[in-house]
C-alpha cells in the first residue's frame, strides 16, 4: 500500500470522496457514482466502515466484476470508471474513480432522467431539479444561459439610457457595439436581446426574470430572528453594485461621526473584500433558477452573500480558492469587465483570501447549499445593534447625519461626481413642502421624466434615513410617495442655514 493510498483513508468524506463497507446496498453506491460524474468527479472506496476501520472486500475479483455489471446495467448514459484493487493492512479494497463526464447528465436507469439525475453537494447526493439538469446539458454543449436569445423582444426592450450612462466615455453605444457584447444576438434572421442583455439592462426585467433582484437586510444579533432594516434593489446589475455597497456602508457607520469616517477612512467592514464578493455573486449567479433572489445579510459579526446556483460542474470549493475559474454568465461577465468592475479590487477569489489574511480577518467561508452558494465575510469588529434602536426605528446615527450632511457623499465614499449633492438637497427641499411621488418630484425639479440619476438619489436618501416611503410595505406601488423623516427635516434646516 502506498503512502498516498494510506492518506486517502484518513481524509474526510466530501464532494469528491466517499467510503462504503461493501456492495450489499448497490443503489446508494450508484447514486454516488452518478453524482461524481455529473459534478466534479470523485473516488468511491469500498471496504471501509463509517468509522474508517479497514474491513476489506471478500472475493475482490468477483466483487469487481459484479460492480462493473451494476454500473453497466444501472446507469445511463454509459459510465466507464476506473476500478482499482489496493491492499491496506493486509486487506483488499476497491477504489472506483469517476471523472467529470462529457456525456452528462448521467442518471439511474430505473428512475429515468426526471428523478434519477444526481449531483454532489458536500458529502451528500442530491436529486437535480429541472433547471440544474438543463444547466448540465448546456454545459456539455458549450452554451451559456445568458447568451440565449429571447425571441419576440426587440432593441426597445433594453434601457439604452442606462447603457449609455454606464459606457459614457468608454464606447459608442450602437447595435454593433451591443452585438459585440452579445447583449443583442441573432435569432431567426433578427437581432434580439439575449437573456444576459435583459438581465443587465432590461426595462421590464422582472417580467422575464422574477428573481433577478437583490435583497439586503440588517439583522439584530447573529441570526435572522429580528430584522432591523432592509431594501430591495431592482437597478440594472452594474448599478446594483454601488447600491448594495451603500447599504452596507450605511450600517457600518452606525454610531460613528461622518466627518471622522471621512477624515480617517475608517470602516468597520472590509469594504474592498465585500465589493469583490458582491460582484462575484452578481456575475456568477444562476439566473435560470426560480424561487429566490441574491441575498445580502448583515449581522452583528459577519456579512453573508448568497447567490442562486451551485458550483459549475468540474469545480470544487478548493479549486476556486486556488483561482480555478469557470464563467457561468459570459455576457454579464464581459459587460462587467468592460466597465472595470471585475477585478477592480483584487484578482478574484484568491485576492479575497489574500486581503482577508493581510487584514488579519478570519478566513472567509464558502459553502455549497442546496441550490445556492454562500460567501461569509467576518467583520473587523462586532457591530452590535440594540433592540432599543430597533424599537425607535433609527436607520442610522441621526445626529451625525444632520451635522455632516454637507459632506454626505464624500463621507459615504459613494463615488458621486461633484454637483450631484445639490440634487439631493433639492429633493429634500421639495419634500419639505409636501409628500411627492417620483413623477411629481421630477416635475417639481423641472425634469421631463424620472431619470436614473433621480432614482439613484431617492434610493440613497432612503438608505440614509433622510426620507421614507408613505407605503413602506409596498415599495413598488403606483401610489407610492415620499416624505421627509425627522433627520431629513433636520438636514434641510441645517443646509438652509448654511446658505
Amino acid at each position: 500500500m502506498s503512502e498516498g493510498s494510506a492518506s486517502l483513508i484518513r481524509k474526510p468524506e466530501g464532494k469528491t470522496l466517499e467510503f462504503k463497507r461493501d456492495l450489499s446496498s448497490p443503489r446508494p453506491l450508484l447514486k454516488t457514482l452518478v453524482a461524481f460524474a455529473n459534478s466534479a468527479g470523485g473516488r468511491l472506496v469500498l471496504g471501509v466502515s463509517d468509522d474508517r476501520k479497514v474491513l476489506g472486500i471478500d472475493n475482490p475479483l468477483d466483487e469487481e466484476e459484479r460492480l462493473a455489471n451494476l454500473i453497466a446495467d444501472g446507469i445511463s448514459p454509459r459510465l466507464v470508471p476506473n476500478i482499482e484493487m489496493i491492499t491496506l493492512e493486509g486487506k483488499t479494497l476497491l477504489i472506483v474513480e469517476v471523472f467529470l463526464s462529457g456525456s452528462r447528465p448521467h442518471f439511474l436507469k430505473p428512475t429515468g432522467m426526471e428523478g434519477g439525475v444526481y449531483v454532489r453537494l458536500g458529502s451528500t447526493n442530491r436529486v437535480a431539479d429541472a433547471p440544474l439538469v438543463a444547466e448540465l446539458q448546456r454545459g456539455v454543449s458549450g452554451i451559456s444561459f445568458d447568451a440565449l436569445p429571447i425571441p419576440g423582444l426587440t432593441l426597445d426592450a433594453l434601457d439604452l439610457k442606462a447603457i449609455r450612462s454606464d459606457f459614457e466615455g468608454r464606447n459608442t453605444v450602437d447595435e454593433r457595439m451591443l452585438q459585440s457584447l452579445r447583449v443583442l444576438v441573432p435569432d431567426q434572421g433578427r437581432k434580439v436581446p439575449s437573456q444576459g442583455g435583459v438581465l443587465l439592462y432590461g426595462i421590464e426585467r422582472r417580467q422575464h426574470f422574477d428573481d433577478a433582484w437583490i435583497q439586503c437586510g440588517r439583522f439584530i444579533g447573529n441570526d435572522k430572528a429580528d430584522i432591523f432594516d432592509h431594501i430591495d434593489i431592482h437597478d440594472p446589475l452594474p448599478k446594483a453594485v454601488d447600491e448594495i455597497m451603500l447599504f452596507l456602508k450605511k450600517h457600518a457607520m452606525r454610531g460613528a461621526d461622518f466627518s471622522e469616517v471621512r477624515r480617517k477612512d475608517i470602516w468597520s467592514i472590509p469594504v474592498n473584500i465585500l465589493r469583490e464578493v458582491v460582484i462575484n455573486a452578481l456575475v456568477h449567479a444562476d439566473y435560470s433558477r426560480r424561487g429566490s433572489p441574491i441575498r445580502v445579510a448583515f449581522y452583528d459579526n459577519r456579512i453573508e452573500v448568497e447567490s442562486p446556483g451551485s458550483l459549475l460542474p468540474g469545480l470544487t470549493i478548493e479549486d476556486i480558492k486556488l483561482g480555478v475559474s469557470q464563467i457561468r454568465n459570459p455576457v454579464i461577465a464581459r459587460v462587467f469587465r468592460e466597465l472595470d468592475l471585475i477585478e477592480q479590487w483584487g484578482s478574484g477569489i484568491p485576492g479575497i483570501f489574500r486581503q482577508a489574511a493581510a487584514g488579519k480577518l478570519p478566513e472567509p467561508i464558502i459553502e455549497e447549499l442546496p441550490g445556492r452558494l454562500r460567501f461569509t465575510i467576518h467583520l473587523r469588529e462586532v457591530l452590535p445593534l440594540t433592540r432599543e434602536q430597533s424599537r425607535k426605528g433609527e436607520p442610522g446615527p441621526v445626529k451625525a447625519q444632520s451635522k455632516a450632511h454637507s459632506g454626505l457623499e464624500s463621507g459615504l465614499e459613494s463615488g458621486l461626481e461633484s454637483g450631484l449633492e445639490s440634487l439631493a438637497d433639492r429633493i429634500l427641499l421639495c419634500l419639505k413642502q409636501s409628500e411627492l411621488s417620483k413623477r411629481e418630484l421630477a416635475t417639481a425639479l423641472g425634469h421631463a421624466s424620472i431619470s436614473s440619476k433621480l432614482n439613484l438619489r431617492v434610493n440613497q436618501l432612503l438608505d440614509l434615513g433622510l426620507i421614507e416611503r408613505t407605503l413602506p410595505d409596498k415599495p413598488n406601488s403606483r401610489l407610492q410617495k415620499y416624505r421627509l423623516t425627522k433627520s431629513g427635516e433636520a438636514a434641510v434646516g441645517i443646509r438652509k442655514e448654511d446658505l
